[in-house]
């Protein structure tokens, strides 16, 4: 079954593209971090209103003081990356080929607060399984776009439109791949989802990572599992705690985004508490995380102007009416790798939805499991893709 959406074709061949921020951007940042004008906070607080005081200044400390955005720039540019116009639309891509006797092409999607960065730990490791003493065999050829609006990609011009399914089908048919696979967590999980939903004769299977998609419509309470109906309480408590941000995004982000475009040290705040929320980390941010990692997500947004055009996702959803046919059953294979942080759903619940073939229960991991837990996320790949290849 095709794809009941429109179908976006890619214009041209990709263009080779190196991320080099001009030096302006950079120095303006600096500029705006030694003008921060800091807020007052409840002593002894913690982390209960939100970002500390004096975590979130020993932050900018070393991001004014240490980080080195060109050291970070030419990590990332040590892979391949292109800009491609797909229906009009200058999409960024890394696209790696994989070492192998038959690499399997596969495209990554991230999620929210995130970016491509997202996926950095993990590209090497699923190109090249030889390298890190793995099977030639289980090689892919990696393709990790980013999302419209997000860093490099542009923005969609209009209101209503996140066709980017539509746009990933597009991507891969212009780069040669007729079958491939898909992974995503959070919103990537979300793209994943409907990659499978409406293209899959071209999909040869996919992985969720996090936020594996709901049944549509919800199914009546009274069939709901003893598993099911404590997942959902679960989540009634996660979204009543959590869930702030996802209301004024989905409500309000124009207003939201003057103060995250205007103010670096305010977009730090809104990504890093996420960022400590949302992982395995146990209140300790840098347990998962480097300072270093962290202020490579934040600059990404912040050079790129992207925090609004990446948050208008949360009013497009609660706005614009779902595509049709994009409820239905996901008949290709699927894999569910779980976490430990957000509220994840019993085996049960995804297979209302879902042709499950894959289900782990990891014991450590969270929201961002590509760089929490890259090897078992590969690890988890390269199982679940070896029976589909």
């Amino acid at each position: 079954m095709e794809s009941s959406l429109s179908s976006p074709r890619l214009r041209g061949q990709p263009q080779p593209f190196t991320v080099d921020i001009p030096q302006p951007v950079l120095d303006d940042l600096h500029e705006r971090l030694a003008r921060t004008r800091w807020p007052d906070e409840i002593a002894g607080a913690g982390w209960d209103y939100g970002v500390p005081l004096a975590y979130l200044r020993e932050l900018v400390e070393h991001w004014r003081e240490r980080f080195d955005w060109r050291a970070q720039e030419r990590s990332i540019n040590r892979l391949h990356h292109y800009h491609a116009d797909v229906d009009g639309l200058a999409i960024h891509f890394i696209h790696e080929r994989g070492r192998g006797p038959n690499p399997l092409p596969l495209i990554l999607t991230h999620g929210w607060p995130s970016a491509f960065y997202e996926m950095d730990k993990v590209i090497s490791l699923l190109t090249d399984p030889a390298r890190y003493g793995g099977d030639p065999a289980d090689a892919f050829d990696v393709v990790v776009p980013s999302l419209p609006g997000y860093g490099f990609s542009d923005p969609y011009p209009r209101r209503g439109q996140w066709n980017v399914p539509a746009l990933w089908a597009a991507l891969m048919e212009g780069l040669g791949y007729a079958r491939y696979g898909a992974q995503g967590g959070d919103i990537g999980a979300g793209v994943t989802t409907l990659l499978g939903r409406y293209y899959p004769e071209r999909l040869v299977g996919i992985h969720l990572s996090s936020n594996v998609g709901d049944p549509y419509p919800l199914p009546d309470p009274a069939s709901f599992s003893e598993a099911e109906r404590a997942y959902m309480l679960q989540r009634e408590d996660w979204e009543r705690e959590e869930g702030g941000y996802s209301h004024i995004q989905g409500t309000r982000p124009q207003t939201l985004a003057y103060g995250l475009t205007d103010s670096p040290v305010g977009l730090a705040a809104w990504i890093i508490e996420k960022f400590r929320a949302w992982s395995d980390c146990g209140g300790d941010i840098e347990r998962r995380f480097s300072k270093d990692d962290l202020l490579t997500t934040v600059t990404l947004y912040w050079a790129t102007q992207t925090m609004n055009s990446s948050i208008r996702r949360y009013y497009e959803s609660q706005h614009a009416p779902a595509p049709a046919g994009a409820s239905g059953i996901v008949t290709v294979p699927t894999a569910v790798t779980t976490g430990m942080v957000e509220p994840e759903p019993p085996r049960e619940w995804a297979e209302r939805r879902y042709n499950i073939q894959r289900w782990v229960a990891r014991p450590r991991g969270g929201h961002f499991l590509a760089m929490e837990e890259p090897e078992w996320l590969v690890d988890d790949l390269r199982a679940f893709f070896r029976e589909l290849r």
